[in-house]
């Protein structure tokens, strides 16, 4: 493990998960004593971003940037390194939803994962896909990205206090469920203006609209069952002219992903991608709150590398 190709960089989250996070890079230190590699720890939202960023312009030799972390934590590290053709990310989770874990088929089980990048250390890494959007904010995305009811549950979810209590015991998913139960009978459905590659779509009474990289958000919910990060297309899902009972049915079967066989459940493909609401509403990308839509959306084909085992 000495003559390692690339230099290491660990970027933990050490709040991930109610520290989680940190008990889980004290436990993977001690694999990690024949290596050499340095650490950073997050103090705040943007940190990642920002330690990687610094460390990519300067460095010239290939980089692996390992994040330590929840699904926010990996999204920051991938915006820092997709730049830098000569950074590769890994990845062990340690978050409460570990969507990319899934979506990327990396081993949830913190160890699992760890000896997963010790074995590919010098193995050329996977090339994936990955979604530039543009509105109050800009930035990439790797998982998904959406706008409406969804973003609404995710940004109150984020913010409440109890997640961290329900994380406790290993359940912070479950207050995506309260507020998806709150929010059905406050929110207004409202007119949706998609344009997917040129054309031009309109819905009325639309919920939600969601474009994904790969088929996980939410904790688990395959929201896009045949998404697939490395074929050059997203795969949009829009949710419109439903009841608020029938669209708690629909959110219930996202967990098998057989919502698709709903009518009010329209599937689109595409690489070019405007949303636009007749007014402005919550936006997410890989479940982070982005603002609000208008949002524009493009496609940027096999942009960055990760560290898997699950060759295609």
């Amino acid at each position: 493990m000495s003559n390692i190709n690339r230099k290491l960089f660990f970027i933990i989250n050490p709040l991930a998960k109610n520290g989680l996070s940190y008990r889980v890079w004290k436990q993977i230190k001690g694999n990690l004593a024949n290596l050499q590699y340095k650490a950073y720890f997050t103090e705040a939202r943007g940190d990642a971003t920002n330690i990687v960023k610094r460390i990519a312009s300067t460095e010239k030799k290939e980089l692996l940037f390992i994040a330590v972390g929840g699904d926010g934590t990996i999204h920051e590290v991938i915006n820092g390194a997709i730049s830098y053709p000569h950074a590769v990310v890994g990845y062990i989770p340690a978050g409460s939803g570990n969507d990319f874990a899934r979506g990327y088929q990396i081993p949830l089980n913190p160890k699992k994962a760890t000896e997963v990048i010790l074995t590919l250390l010098n193995e050329s890494a996977e090339s994936f896909d990955a979604g530039y959007y543009a509105g109050k904010q800009s930035g990439y995305f790797i998982n998904s990205i959406g706008a409406g009811f969804d973003a609404e549950i995710s940004r109150k979810a984020n913010g409440s206090k109890m997640k961290k209590w329900l994380n406790i015991f290993s359940l912070g998913s479950l207050i995506y469920v309260f507020y998806l139960i709150m929010e059905l009978f406050r929110y207004q459905p409202t007119t949706l203006n998609l344009i997917i590659d040129g054309k031009k779509e309109v819905f009325y009474r639309t919920w939600f609209v969601t474009v994904s990289n790969q088929p996980f958000y939410g904790g688990g919910m395959k929201i896009a069952p045949k998404a697939d990060p490395q074929d050059g297309e997203f795969n949009i899902v829009v949710v419109h002219n439903l009841s608020r009972i029938k669209l708690l049915f629909v959110f219930i079967s996202v967990f098998w992903g057989t919502h698709i066989n709903y009518k009010e459940v329209d599937l689109y493909k595409g690489k070019n991608i405007s949303i636009n609401y007749s007014s402005p509403l919550p936006a997410h990308a890989d479940g982070e709150n982005i603002g609000e839509t208008p949002l524009f959306i493009k496609l940027s084909k096999h942009r960055w590398r990760v560290l898997t085992n699950n060759k295609t």
